[in-house]
């Protein structure tokens, strides 16, 4: 592992000093600028009425040239991007003929101290203001609303502000009766025959507290109070398992929920779009999802992919995406969570090894940032801002679960990356799946609807299952495996799960779960060993849902490390931990829990091989639990239905931990007592660990700490979060 950091670090820092020298200066081999011509050689001059020769106008000339220069001279090539708007209406691929050979590099990047912005957006004029009336529309909008004729369909809309909240019908609950994947039974008097039923889609939380999908409605039968869709939900649509009296079904694009500013809503049968305007700035309708493929050549049913390798790209800027829809041809990951092998990013490598994306601005899209598909390795995503996107963050996936082992030490590095998941509300900032020994560190991760970062394969049960269910189960590469039969263990399929031996660490992470539930700041599943996740910070998950961690280990996930973590100010559970996982000095500090009020849980166990070592859980309320144990013979839980194994903290390596609660101390006294009782714990505390301010998060130990006479190494926050970088 220690050799895995250092290569990391390499990576790094050879790759900043590389882009340093290559971009910095004004010299470049092509230029790009929105003022000039294709037909011109790419030259820096400035245009103007009277010019001969400039400038490319577009990217993909500038990509055309570079290809013919690297037959003529195997140099390092940069081309830079003036400052300007430049409007993509189709996908911008870069095959093997634009790769760098050997350690030569190309770089596309943004002309030293400007700002190029792609976009997708074609602006919609004609814009008028609606006199007649509109039947349905909400009495609040009349007036108001501006209508303007179109020819294409799309699902999100834009302004100069971001994202135009699509009309949203109130939410409602759906009832119990004979829901399905594709069928919904919903209250009377919830919904309507709306006007444009065709272009409706259904916004629905399926059953299960940790996933949304967006369905378009296939029919509509007012008297059986019934919806069917187009395409599955991910669960079957009945009300929320924990969660039963909170709303889990929207109507989405339908006149009658035109009701506030910003809204609006397209009738693709009239061709025309309405508005209710937030300000007077232009409105956009997005064209493309996928802005930017860098794409090898990929071997499906074969061991070798051939990649591209040593592009760069830098300081550009990417918003007014599309929105990602679900087909029925669609292969999940876990969840749904996201999809396999998916054209729902910007910016996607697909293929690849030793390409960088760095300090670019992803924003105001309807579908994910950035992708790493199949072959990715080595590659940089390094020091970009991720902000208001329908999807997720950044994702890593692999090949689906098989021998096929080739999407692994890639660099995820100094990214700010907040309110993602605006659309897609489980939609995680950082998504690792069939990935592994990559380095995922000193991010910044904030207000996000579901989980910051998701480390996750696929679970046992899974390989054994029969059938063609969209999640996880057609990712499966079957031809490289045995048949599994049920009773399966966990060793049985580690061999083909990929995502282990990353580092997570040095990350902050903040303001998560805002919406959905039963989900964590970090989480990890599926996974395959020897993932570590240290030195992070984790802070302020304050939330109305409780059903939440800091950091989980969820079922069947071993032999993971996590250690010296700082938990503050965090909903409901500190760390969750099950099987061999060991938990090593972290602090977990003023869980805000009622009515799940604990500070570790250990669950479907056995703790065999586990340990919970030299840890301070330190509560600011007298009503706290510090260990949460579900015990033996507690009949009837969910649990012991399905067979699993009870975890006690007797079963694993429990000691020199300090269990302090400043208004009742009584409470760490009483849990050692009952610890040592069962042969662990021998020398924990509970005592104060002396921290300078914690109830205004300042954890660092005073001289004299009795934690420092346990062993317990003391946080150093200095190296987490952003990194300043030299530009």
């Amino acid at each position: 592992m220690k050799t895995h950091l250092i290569i990391f670090l390499s990576l790094i820092i050879g790759c900043t000093s590389c882009m340093a020298q290559t971009t910095t200066e004004s010299n470049a081999d092509f230029y790009v600028a929105a003022n000039g011509s294709d037909k011109w050689s790419g030259t820096l001059e400035s245009p103007n009425t009277e010019s001969t020769d400039g400038p490319f106008a577009t990217l993909e000339q500038a990509r055309n040239a570079v290809r013919d220069l690297k037959k003529k001279k195997p140099k390092d090539i940069v081309v830079f991007i003036r400052e300007g708007f430049y409007q993509l209406n189709k996908t911008l691929v870069f095959g093997l003929e634009d790769s760098g050979e050997g350690s030569q590099t190309i770089t596309y990047a943004a002309y030293p101290g400007e700002k190029p912005v792609f976009s997708s957006g074609k602006a919609i004029n004609g814009w008028e203001k609606v006199t007649s009336e509109i039947p349905g529309l909400p009495s609040a909008a009349n007036g108001n609303i501006m209508v303007a004729n179109i020819s294409d369909k799309f699902l999100t809309l834009y302004d100069e502000e971001g994202m135009l909240p699509r009309a949203q019908s109130k939410g409602f609950i759906t009832e119990e009766k004979t829901n399905g994947r594709n069928r919904l039974h919903f209250p009377d008097g919830t919904l309507h025959n709306y006007k444009n039923m065709d272009d409706a889609e259904i916004k629905v939380r399926p059953h299960h507290a940790w996933i949304t999908n967006m369905l378009p409605v296939e029919s509509y039968n007012a008297k059986k109070q019934t919806v069917n869709t187009t395409i599955d939900a991910t669960y079957a649509m009945n009300v929320l398992h924990f969660l039963k009296n909170t709303e889990n079904a929207w109507v989405e694009n339908v006149i009658e929920a035109l009701d506030e500013p910003g809204e609006w809503v397209l009738n693709t049968k009239e061709g025309k779009v309405y508005l209710w305007p937030r300000n007077g700035s232009t409105v956009y309708a997005p064209q493309l999802i996928e802005f930017i493929r860098v794409e090898g050549k990929i071997n499906e049913k074969k061991a070798k992919d051939i990649p591209v390798r040593n592009l760069h790209f830098k300081g550009l800027t990417f918003k007014h995406g599309e929105r990602y829809t679900l087909t029925p041809d669609d292969a999940g990951l876990q969840h749904d969570w996201d999809m396999f092998d998916k054209a729902n990013a910007l910016v996607r490598f697909r293929g690849t090894e030793n390409c960088v994306i760095e300090k670019s601005h992803f924003l105001h899209s309807g579908s994910g940032a950035i992708r790493v598909d199949l072959h990715g390795m080595n590659n940089t995503i390094s020091g970009n801002h991720i902000e208001h996107m329908g999807g997720g963050g950044i994702l890593l996936a692999g090949y689906g679960p098989g021998t096929k082992d080739v999407n692994k030490r890639n660099t995820v590095y100094n990214n700010h990356i907040h309110h993602v998941g605006e659309i897609y509300w489980h939609s995680p900032g950082i998504f690792v799946w069939q990935s592994g020994e990559n380095h995922i560190a000193n991010n910044l991760i904030h207000h996000l609807d579901y989980t910051a970062i998701i480390l996750s394969g696929c679970m046992t049960d899974f390989f054994a299952k029969m059938g063609n269910g969209r999640e996880l189960l057609r990712t499966l590469r079957r031809y490289e495996m045995p048949e599994f039969e049920k009773g399966l263990s966990l060793e049985d399929v580690l061999p083909y799960l990929h995502t282990k031996d990353n580092v997570v660490e040095y990350n902050e992470i903040h303001h998560g779960m805002q919406r959905l539930g039963d989900g964590n700041a970090i989480y990890i599943r599926g996974a395959g060993k020897g993932n570590i996740i240290r030195r992070n910070y984790i802070h302020d998950m304050v939330a109305d849902m409780i059903m939440q961690a800091a950091i989980r280990t969820d079922g069947g996930q071993t032999g993971t490390l996590i250690s010296e973590n700082l938990i503050y100010n965090a909903t409901s559970q500190g760390i969750l931990t099950k099987l061999d996982n060991k938990v090593e000095n972290n602090i977990v500090a003023n869980i805000i829990a009622p009515p799940r009020g604990y500070y570790l849980s250990v669950r479907e166990g056995p703790l065999t091989g586990g340990s919970i070592k030299r840890n301070i859980f330190y509560s600011l309320s007298a009503s706290d639990t510090f260990i949460d144990e579900l015990p033996p013979g507690k009949e009837g839980s969910s649990e012991d239905r399905r067979g699993r194994a009870l975890a006690r903290a007797m079963d694993s390596d429990t000691d020199y931990n300090i269990y302090f609660c400043k208004p009742d101390v009584n409470k760490g006294t009483e849990l050692i007592k009952r610890n040592q009782k069962d042969g662990v714990d021998l020398h924990s505390k509970a005592v104060d660990p002396m921290f300078v301010d914690p109830e205004n998060g300042d954890f660092r130990l005073k001289p004299g700490s009795p934690a420092l006479d346990m062993g317990i190494v003391p946080l150093n926050l200095s190296k987490v979060g952003l990194r300043k970088e030299k530009s």
